[in-house]
């Protein structure tokens, strides 16, 4: 199937910038949002941006700012939007019961061909699919924030996917320009929690809960474990991008993660009591830092000593590991590429084909150690046998 016109449902972060991507592949594109101050600034956004990249010589040749918004429609009626749409992205928020009718809507009203692509990072795209005539044309389409300069789109596959849905969603996604180099699209052959690269990096939040709540009892300054858990490399400290994420996602993805996998993933007594505090971060003022004044700038120079990196990297290769299990993928090296490219740091694989034995033998004990038996290696860690999962 060739797609030509794409729906673009919710205007907001996300949603502006993969409709940026989308235009600039050549495609059309109306964006749906019911809220005026959305439109707006969606629009000013791409109309920005894209100057921007015309001052900088990065439109294809004859194309300008003004023909490329030529081809961005708005529209606020959604089955008005999609009556002629090949493909509908959806961007709205994280809630299963409004995705499922937004899904049963667009299927309902749009031609028969077209997909459903849900931009969700964890809910499955088989319950979104759930309800709807055409479970076959429902899959997801996981792009990274912003859109236009992360590397990477997961394609999910639901439990009622089609091949073909699939085989057209990767074509497309495959033709987004990124503006950091060339995009990688990563199948998602199951549809497990957390797809790729959130699932395998969400178990670390079950060390890190052990050592703020460690450090939190022995009365350690926050800069502290700080300097133990951040990169020096980094954009940001660790804590302060915590604070910048929110501690609300975090205790809520512990939640999540806790009902589908395991109940280790359960948010720790610190992560509990920043979200029952409300102190939740950057966006109120205050969560492991002070943000009334902009942005923390925390003396690093002291560590804890109470953090083994080698920890994180165990921990994360065992997680590789589950989903290659699980079939969610099959080769180690996607996991490394989807890691690089939606999150610019290396994947936990590469350095597990060497070190596997080292990295099953910290597991056992830290597992012990903080009464997590998730924490516990997998298998194929053990044996060394995904080695041979290329």
């Amino acid at each position: 199937m060739e797609v030509k016109k794409i729906v673009m449902l919710g205007f907001g972060d996300m949603g502006k910038g993969i409709a940026q991507v989308c235009l600039m592949a050549g495609y059309n594109v109306t964006a749906v949002d019911v809220i005026d101050k959305i439109i707006q600034q969606g629009l000013e956004y791409n109309k920005t941006g894209f100057e921007k990249l015309e001052e900088k010589g990065k439109l294809p040749k004859g194309v300008t700012a003004a023909t490329m918004m030529e081809r961005l429609q708005v529209n606020k009626n959604l089955s008005d939007a999609v009556k002629d749409a090949d493909l509908l992205i959806e961007a709205v928020s994280e809630k299963p019961d409004l995705k499922q009718q937004l899904c049963r809507e667009v299927i309902d009203n749009s031609p028969e061909h077209c997909i459903f692509a849900s931009n969700t990072s964890s809910i499955s795209i088989t319950e979104i699919a759930q309800g709807c005539d055409k479970p076959e044309n429902v899959v997801g389409m996981h792009f990274f924030n912003p859109a236009p300069l992360m590397r990477l789109t997961e394609v999910i596959k639901g439990d009622k996917t089609s091949e073909d849905t699939m085989e057209t969603v990767v074509k497309v996604a495959k033709t987004l320009p990124c503006l950091r180099g060339e995009r990688f699209v990563a199948q998602v052959l199951k549809d497990r929690p957390g797809f790729i690269v959130n699932r395998v990096l969400a178990p670390n939040a079950i060390y890190t809960n052990y050592i703020v709540d460690l450090a939190h009892e022995k009365g350690i300054p926050w800069e502290q474990v700080d300097a133990d858990l951040s990169n020096p490399n980094a954009p940001m400290s660790s804590l302060t991008l915590a604070d910048f994420t929110g501690r609300d996602i975090a205790y809520n993805a512990g939640l999540y993660y806790a009902e589908k996998i395991s109940a280790d993933f359960k948010p720790g007594k610190v992560l509990t009591m920043q979200y029952n505090a409300g102190t939740l971060g950057k966006k109120t003022g205050k969560g492991y830092y002070d943000w009334s004044k902009g942005r923390p700038q925390p003396d690093l120079s002291k560590k804890a000593g109470l953090v083994d990196r080698r920890v994180f990297a165990a921990i994360s290769a065992n997680e590789g590991c589950r989903i290659l299990e699980e079939g969610v993928v099959k080769s180690w090296k996607v996991i490394d590429e989807a890691i690089l490219a939606g999150m610019n740091f290396p994947g936990p694989m590469q350095y597990a084909t060497t070190n596997y034995k080292e990295l099953s033998d910290l597991l056992e004990e830290y597992s012990a150690k903080l009464g997590k038996n998730y924490l516990k290696p997998c298998d194929l860690l053990k044996t060394g046998k995904f080695v041979e999962m290329q």
